[in-house]
């Protein structure tokens, strides 16, 4: 199989915990594989990428299995808070992990599916993914890489050929089988369930199995665990704030314990600085709306912490719980500074400049990609009113972190709201039309290389 030699290099880490952490499965049979998306950017950092198409279909959506890798499809197993209510009755339910490779840039990165059949988990759900939901992530993930969010990737959407009835959609609707890429599929809630199941050696084997495979360091210590996913996750939330993301379902079950975002379902892009807006129309209390994000993933991250106490006594792990906040404050500065492109000068002074954009944006209700666009590299135009000029006087000071130089700064923000999304479903759904979609996901590439680092944009 012409896989590259130079990038493929293939793992079966997750066979040392799959005998707690896992159940073999298999995939269904689909009627067809139509391939609609396949991501060879992403799939050149594994050694995919110089698959042919009938290849391409056979492993992303028949699942034949890729070489060297892992024996077959698992399904892992978890529990979780869901809006704040304990769920013991989680697990893959319609998804499954069935690769692991090590990338270019040395990270340990899973293949797992969304739609790909049912499982012992699927509770009665079917296990499949509507051809729109795919769509949806596709936009999800391409947007938030571009904007330097930690993210999984969408490798592949296959369309399957079957008709599938949902509550939230017009039905009968196209069906559809999901490869994401990411750094790993282990949840706050797997750390749960052992803790539910009072399992203390399995609890040990998982805490040195996170720290090996993805932070790279030779320890069972739950302490340095909980330490280094306070600060991931700190950095995962002062960057969808910094997006003006809503993930829209934070629950427990959701959060990886790498701090990379996953699993979209009903996510949104806020208009504006809008602390209350919400994603999902069922999270009627707002317990995730915008505002809320950093707390509702600091929340799920001191279950993580009653979960170690398995193993571990309670005064060092909440001593490593407070770094969440502290990291969180840097985190949300260099965040909103990297989106505003001027390069950071240090402590108060950069805190008082997010304070002041933040208290402008709420004040102005503006739209946040086009603020972002316009005061990209330090200045505020002579256009924005007085609202601004606090923000005009302390932005003054700051360099560039890159020019604007790109061809990007010469057309229209990018953005990805609601609206926009309908409009690129709708062509597909009415006509089979994939030309906005592709389209969309160039521009975003391509604003993406304008506000990367310099030396970082290919």
């Amino acid at each position: 199989m012409p896989v590259s030699p130079q990038a493929y290099r293939p793992s079966t880490a997750l066979t040392e915990v799959a005998d707690f952490l896992a159940d073999p499965v298999e995939a269904a049979d689909f009627p067809q594989t139509i391939i609609r998306y396949r991501n060879d950017r992403a799939g050149a950092e594994i050694g995919v990428e110089t698959l042919t198409d009938d290849e391409w279909a056979q492993h992303f959506g028949r699942f034949a299995p890729l070489p060297d890798t892992l024996p077959g499809p698992m399904a892992l197993r978890y529990h979780g808070h869901q809006f704040r209510h304990y769920n013991s009755d989680l697990g893959d339910g319609r998804g499954f992990t069935f690769a692991q490779m090590v990338a270019r840039d040395s990270r340990l990165l899973e293949l797992g599916t969304k739609g790909s059949g049912q499982t012992p988990y699927s509770r009665s759900g079917d296990g499949r993914l509507t051809l729109k939901g795919g769509v949806r992530e596709i936009l999800a993930t391409e947007m938030l890489e571009a904007l330097n969010v930690p993210t999984s990737r969408t490798l592949s959407l296959i369309e399957t050929g079957e008709a599938l009835h949902r509550g939230d959609e017009p039905s009968p609707t196209r069906s559809a089988v999901m490869v994401r890429m990411s750094h790993g599929h282990v949840r706050i809630g797997s750390f749960q369930r052992l803790a539910f199941e009072r399992d203390e050696e399995g609890m040990r084997r998982l805490v040195a199995y996170v720290l090996r495979h993805f932070y790279g360091e030779v320890s069972d210590d739950p302490v340095r665990l909980l330490t280094l996913v306070a600060e991931r996750t700190a950095r995962l939330a002062a960057r969808y704030m910094a997006a003006g993301f809503v993930h829209g379902v934070l629950n427990s079950d959701n959060i990886n314990v790498t701090g990379e975002s996953f699993d979209y379902g009903p996510w949104r892009f806020a208009p504006s600085w809008d602390a209350g807006f919400t994603a999902a129309y069922f999270d009627q209390m707002g317990l995730y709306a915008f505002g809320r994000q950093p707390e509702a993933i600091q929340w799920d991250v001191m279950q993580l912490a009653s979960s170690l106490r398995l193993i571990a006594e309670s005064e060092p792990l909440i001593a490593a719980l407070d770094r969440f906040a502290t990291a969180y404050q840097a985190e949300i500065v260099t965040a909103i500074l990297w989106r505003l492109g001027v390069a950071p000068r240090g402590g108060t002074e950069d805190r008082a400049l997010v304070q002041i954009f933040e208290q402008a944006l709420r004040t102005s209700d503006a739209p946040l990609h086009r603020v972002y666009f316009d005061l990209f590299g330090g200045q505020v135009p002579d256009s924005y009113d007085e609202t601004w000029n606090s923000l005009r006087d302390l932005i003054e000071p700051y360099a560039p972190r890159r020019a604007r130089d790109h061809a990007y700064w010469q057309g229209e923000p990018e953005s990805m709201l609601i609206d926009e999304v309908e409009a690129i479903w709708a062509p597909i759904a009415d006509a089979d039309d994939w030309g906005m979609l592709h389209d969309k996901i160039a521009r975003v590439r391509a604003m993406g290389e304008a506000l990367a680092d310099p030396g970082a944009a290919a």
